[in-house]
C-alpha cells in the first residue's frame, strides 16, 4: 500500500495523494473526503487544509442517508427511531452517520485508494453496515468514485448514499460561472429544508439553459434528470459549471443517482460564492417519504458511481 502522507497527525486524518493523467487528487480519511482535485494545475473543487475540518461539509461522502432527516425521526416496522440531532438550528439529523469518522484504507496505489468505515448499530439506526469508497483517476485525469454500502446485519436495512463536492474552475471568479443541470423537476421544501412535494421546474429553478451563479442562490434537490449528460459519457448524466472562456467542469454520475442537490452559497470561507453539486440516490427525508429510499437484505450491497470531468 502506498501514497499515505507522512508527518504530524492531521485533523482530517491520514491523506492519500493520487496522480495520473496530469491530475492530482488528495483524499482525506475523515469522512472519506475529497480534499483537493486539480487537472493541469487548475483547481476543480473547493479544497481545504489537511489540518482543517471540511468547511461546509466540502467533499465528504454521505451514508447511510444524505442531506436531512426531519427531526431525526422515522419509523422502522412501526417502531419509532430517533437519530442524533446534528443540525441543531433546524432540529434535523444531517449528512449521514460517518461525517466524524475516520476511514481505514483497504487498498491503494499511485492513482487509486479504497477506504472503508463501519456504521455500528446505534439509536436511530439499529444496523451494522460498511461504507466503502473507491477513488480513482483515469488515464486522462478524470476522477471516478464508487460508494458501496454493505449490509452486515441479520435484517434488511434502509439507505441513501450521497456526496458533497463543491466545484470551481481555477481562479475564475464565481460570479462569472454558469451552472447547467438538465433536470425537469425539483423538490419544494419548507423553512427547515425538508421536502414537501416534487414539482416541475419553474423560472426560478430551471437550470436547463444555464444560469449565472449569482442568479441561483439556492439549496435545492433536483430530479427527473435527463440522460446523456454534459458531455455525454457512458450513458450518464451530469451538472456543469462553465466559464466565459469555454472551460467547464462537470459532475458525472450513473443511473443509480436519481437526485442532484444544488447548493449555491455566499457563506463558504474565503469565497464570494461557492457551489456544491451533490449526487444522491435519494433526497432529504427519504427515510420518512420513501422517495428514493432503498433497502438492503442481509449480506447485500449497493453501489453509487459518480465523478468529475473537465474540459480545459
Amino acid at each position: 500500500m502506498t501514497n499515505t502522507t507522512s508527518g504530524a497527525r492531521a485533523a482530517s486524518g491520514p491523506q492519500f495523494t493520487l496522480t495520473r493523467g496530469g491530475a492530482t487528487a488528495i483524499v482525506a480519511s475523515l469522512a472519506a473526503g475529497l480534499r483537493h482535485y486539480d487537472r493541469g494545475g487548475v483547481d476543480l473543487v473547493e479544497g481545504y487544509g489537511r489540518g482543517e475540518i471540511a468547511p461546509g461539509a466540502a467533499g465528504i461522502t454521505l451514508a447511510p442517508f444524505a442531506n436531512r432527516i426531519d427531526g431525526g425521526r422515522w419509523e422502522l416496522d412501526g417502531a419509532p427511531q430517533q437519530l442524533d440531532i446534528t443540525e441543531v438550528r433546524r432540529n434535523n439529523a444531517i449528512h449521514g452517520l460517518l461525517r466524524n469518522t475516520g476511514y481505514a484504507a483497504l487498498d491503494s496505489s499511485d492513482h487509486h485508494v479504497v477506504l472503508e468505515a463501519t456504521i455500528h448499530p446505534q439509536h436511530g439506526y439499529p444496523f451494522l453496515a460498511r461504507h466503502q469508497v473507491r477513488y480513482e483517476l483515469t488515464a486522462d485525469g478524470a476522477l471516478r468514485v464508487a460508494q458501496t454500502l454493505v449490509n452486515d446485519s441479520p435484517r434488511r436495512a434502509p439507505f441513501v448514499l450521497g456526496a458533497h463536492p463543491y466545484f470551481r474552475l481555477g481562479d475564475t471568479a464565481p460570479e462569472q460561472l454558469r451552472i447547467t443541470l438538465d433536470a425537469a423537476s425539483y423538490l419544494a421544501a419548507n423553512d427547515r429544508m425538508i421536502p414537501t412535494q416534487t414539482v416541475p421546474v419553474d423560472a426560478a429553478h430551471d437550470l436547463r439553459g444555464g444560469r449565472l451563479l449569482p442568479d441561483v442562490l439556492m439549496d435545492t434537490a433536483f430530479t427527473d434528470l435527463a440522460a446523456g449528460g454534459i458531455p455525454p459519457r457512458d450513458g450518464a448524466t451530469s451538472a456543469t459549471l462553465s466559464a466565459p472562456d469555454g472551460r467547464s467542469v462537470s459532475l458525472w454520475h450513473d443511473d443509480s443517482v436519481s437526485f442532484v442537490h444544488v447548493f449555491v452559497t455566499a457563506t463558504f470561507p474565503g469565497r464570494t460564492l461557492a457551489v456544491a453539486m451533490e449526487p444522491m440516490t435519494g433526497p432529504a427525508n427519504a427515510f420518512n417519504s420513501g422517495d428514493g429510499l432503498q433497502w438492503l437484505e442481509p449480506g447485500e450491497q449497493s453501489t453509487m458511481r459518480w465523478g468529475i470531468d473537465a474540459a480545459l
